[in-house]
Order: structure tokens, then C-alpha cells, then sequence
């Protein structure tokens, strides 16, 4: 059986029906999200970040990994210190496999809920014994989440595209925008809540950071009431500067040359998630317009945004 939508749902529930006591995740790149939710699980569960051993970890994602691993019982973080690209879900009952998918998807938001982007196929039972030495291998040249100390997280890992971009919350006229932006919710005619708000990536941006904001997939399952078939938006997980995660969504369509980009970041599946993160972090009451004496007042009035990995993105609004 192949697998190309739903594969977070599936990987989640597949342990009602393979009769199992630890599932076990091999993935070349982590997202804070999905690891967090596997404190669900009725079981045990091993996770291995199996890029480690080439790319290392930056700092945002490492702490958010650790403070996970420090809340979960039911979880172990581990880092791969040889290089390891493979996705796999493994399910075990006493150590044997009862059942398994391999593929293409990363462990993490936006490896497992874009449609079609990736793919997980049932194994069949004459690799388990194999598989089971590959996850034995693995397993003996990793190393807990919890070992590592500041040299080992900052070497040898490099931003991808050795970008940051700073996005400014600031309208075109200097001014935080009366009903977008961090402002988004105010307009009392939008179907919006008061602290709704998401973060504008302008064309400037995508030309001079062309790792940071990819092109906008077409979904062959949407189709608007006009029949057209409608531009995907991308999942995503945010890592902001403090080790908080949001989940979030590059959404709304530009083109730029022939090529449709997403056109804003919201934070996911609430709207008003992002707008009030930054209403308490700044001092603004939840509900109260953002203007831009707040932000001066805090000391910022952007935001520096960094692919860190796939997906997974780094926020930094220190001052």
C-alpha cells in the first residue's frame, strides 16, 4: 500500500491496528510539532534526527527538541551521528517488527500534510529482519538530545541558503497597518477575530531570499467555484528566538515572474495565535491595535526569519 495524503493522521493511528509497544522514527530532518505529539501514543517512542551526523543542529531547533525530550516520559530523542537521510516508521511488539513505512517524508508539519508532496509505502515482511539491523546500526552510532553541549550544536550547521531575511512588520508608510498585517483582525467587516495577524512577504523578499520562500504547489484535490485548481499552502513550523513553536502557513498567492509565491505567513490552524504571541511579547493588551511607537518601544521592528531545515523556520524578534 501506498501512502500520499494523510500521512500524519496515518502515522498516529496506525497502532490500532498493528498490535504494538514502541514505535520508532528514523528521519532525516525533525520538526518540533509532530515529535511533541507523540506523547499521545500509548507507548513508547524512539526518534533518531538522522542528519545530525552531516549538517549538525542549529540552536533553535536542538532547544525545542530538548525541551520536549525533558516533558515527555514516554519519549527519547536521538541524534545520528553518521549521516542518515531515510524516513521510516517502525513499529515493534518486544523488539520485533509488526509492521513498517518507508518513503520520502520527514517527521515533521510540512513533511506530512502537503498533499502529494511526499510518499509512505507498507513494507513487506521479509525486510523487517533487515530493517530491524538498519534501526540496530543506527541506533549504536547516535546519541541523546541530551549529551550535546553549545560546540557540538553549533558545528557544523550552516542556515540553509546562508540566508536571514528581515521582514519588516511596518506598512509601505512606516506605519503598522490598520486592518493587516499585525493589525489583521481589526477591521471589524474581515471574518476575523481581534488579534488575528500574520506577517507580509513582499516581493523584495523572495528575490533576494529565493531559499527561504519556495513557489506555491498546485493541489489537484482543491478546485475553486470557478473550477480552477487552487495553490497549496504550505505548512510550516516556527521556531521564534524565546523556544517558542507555532505552526503556521504560507499562504495567499503572488506571481513573480511567471511563478505564483505565497504572499504572507499566518500562524495555524488559529489565526490569532501569531497576533497575540506578538501583542505579549511586545506589552500590547490582547484584542488593541499594534502601532509602531509599540514596536519602538520594544526595540524591534522586524523580524528576522531563517530556514533552518525543511520546512522548519527560525523567527528571531529579540531586541
Amino acid at each position: 500500500m501506498l501512502y500520499t495524503q494523510n500521512l500524519e493522521e496515518i502515522i498516529f493511528n496506525r497502532h490500532q491496528i498493528h498490535n504494538s509497544d514502541e514505535l520508532v522514527v528514523i528521519s532525516g530532518y525533525l520538526g518540533p510539532k509532530p515529535v511533541a505529539r507523540l506523547e499521545e501514543l500509548p507507548f513508547n517512542s524512539r526518534v533518531i534526527y538522522g542528519m545530525y551526523g552531516a549538517e549538525g543542529i542549529k540552536p533553535s531547533l536542538h532547544g525545542s527538541l530538548t525541551a520536549i525530550q525533558n516533558n515527555v516520559e514516554n519519549l527519547n530523542i536521538f541524534y545520528s551521528k553518521i549521516p542518515v537521510h531515510s524516513k521510516c516508521y517502525v513499529w515493534r511488539k518486544r523488539g520485533e517488527i509488526v509492521h513498517a513505512l518507508i518513503g520520502s517524508a520527514n517527521f515533521s508539519v510540512n513533511g506530512l500534510t502537503t498533499p502529494f508532496r511526499e510518499v509512505l509505502a507498507e513494507t513487506t515482511f521479509d525486510t523487517f529482519d533487515p530493517l530491524n539491523d538498519y534501526i540496530t546500526h543506527i541506533f549504536n552510532n547516535s546519541i541523546s538530545c541530551l549529551e550535546l553541549d553549545s560546540i557540538d550544536i553549533r558545528q557544523p550547521y550552516t542556515i540553509i541558503g546562508g540566508n536571514i531575511c528581515p521582514v519588516s512588520l511596518l506598512g509601505r508608510d512606516g506605519e503598522v497597518q490598520n486592518a493587516a498585517g499585525l493589525n489583521w483582525g481589526q477591521n471589524p467587516n474581515n471574518h476575523t477575530t481581534p488579534n488575528d495577524a500574520y506577517i507580509a512577504i513582499r516581493s523584495s523578499h523572495i528575490r533576494d531570499y529565493p531559499h527561504i520562500f519556495p513557489p506555491k504547489q498546485l493541489n489537484p484535490l482543491e478546485i475553486d467555484n470557478r473550477g480552477r485548481v487552487q495553490r497549496h499552502n504550505d505548512s510550516i513550523e516556527i521556531i521564534w528566538d524565546d523556544g517558542f513553536t507555532m505552526e503556521g502557513l504560507l499562504e495567499g498567492s503572488q506571481p513573480i515572474e511567471e511563478i505564483i509565491y505565497p504572499k504572507q505567513i499566518s500562524s495555524f490552524p488559529v489565526k490569532a495565535e501569531l497576533g497575540e504571541y506578538i501583542r505579549n511579547r511586545i506589552g500590547v493588551p490582547l484584542g488593541q491595535p499594534v502601532r509602531r511607537h509599540h514596536l519602538e518601544a520594544y526595540g524591534r521592528l522586524d523580524i528576522s526569519i531563517s530556514l533552518i531545515s525543511d520546512g522548519i523556520y527560525q523567527f528571531d524578534f529579540s531586541r
